[in-house]
This record gives structure tokens, sequence and C-alpha cells, in this order.
């Protein structure tokens, strides 16, 4: 009896130590957009150096102008805002909000 109270104490305490701790956070950066094509992001820093490509998940939110877009609608020298995830230790990218140039 006393076996099967410590076990489920333990449980118990358990899954609110796993529930509690906080999700880790989504990072976000911004830069400008150099190219982009089906899945593939390719940007820069704000100063327009550091060029990366980054492979973009269909199932990532595209904007545009706050308009719902495709990636493909994102236009070299627009600034973006690239959110990205940990997902499997792996950053994936999330949401990519674009700004047109000049604006």
């Amino acid at each position: 009896m006393l076996h099967r109270v410590v076990s489920l104490l333990f449980v118990t305490v358990a899954l609110s130590w796993v529930m509690s701790a906080p999700a880790p956070a989504a990072d976000s950066h911004q830069g400008k957009v150099v190219e982009t094509s089906a899945g593939k992001l390719v940007m820069t820093d704000m100063e327009g150096k550091k060029q990366h490509p980054m492979e973009v998940p269909t199932s990532a939110t595209i904007t545009r102008e706050g308009k719902e877009s495709k990636l493909t609608d994102l236009k070299a020298g627009d600034t973006i805002t690239v959110t990205t995830d940990t997902k499997d230790g792996k950053s994936m990218v999330t949401k990519v909000e674009a700004m047109a140039a000049g604006m």
C-alpha cells in the first residue's frame, strides 16, 4: 500500500515538474530578401551582409504587407522578420513577415 502511495506521489510530482517547464521561446531575426524559390529563402542581415539560405516548410505562415502570401511572392530587397522554432533539435522556420522595400 505504501509503495503505491509513494509511486503515485512520485508520478504526480514528476508530471507537475514537466508541465511547469517553460516552452522554448521562438527566435526571430530581421533581414532582407535576396531571393526565394519553392521552399527556399536566401536572406541577409539588415546591412545586406552575412547572406544565408534557409529552408521554409509549407507549414510556415508567409505574409507580405500584412496579407497572406506565398514565399515566391516576396521580392528581393523586402525587409523580413523570420521566426524560427526548434523541433527535434532542428531549427525550423515557422513564420516570415515581409514589408516591401522602401516601406
